[in-house]
């Protein structure tokens, strides 16, 4: 199984922003205001920064990324 390249991804409630970082690998740091966004921003990202530091193979033809988000949420006790 190929490896899996992780990335973390927090909502920043004040910037209003999606920001993400790589766990198992280095050099990415980016943010996008939407989940999609991200995502495409990573497609792109990721397979330049493995490349930069030569991390890929050749033969490797697709790079899998799990992305892992992080918010906060408030939820309110029902009322007696």
């Amino acid at each position: 199984m190929k490896k899996a390249y992780l990335v973390k991804a927090v909502w920043d409630e004040e910037a209003k922003v999606w920001s993400a970082e790589g766990i198992n690998f280095g050099g990415l740091a980016t943010w996008a205001e939407t989940i999609p966004q991200l995502t495409d921003k990573l497609k792109i990202m990721v397979p330049e920064l493995l490349e930069a530091g030569e991390e890929l193979e050749a033969s490797e033809p697709e790079i899998p990324i799990t992305l892992l988000m992080e918010t906060a949420i408030i939820a309110h006790r029902p009322h007696a």
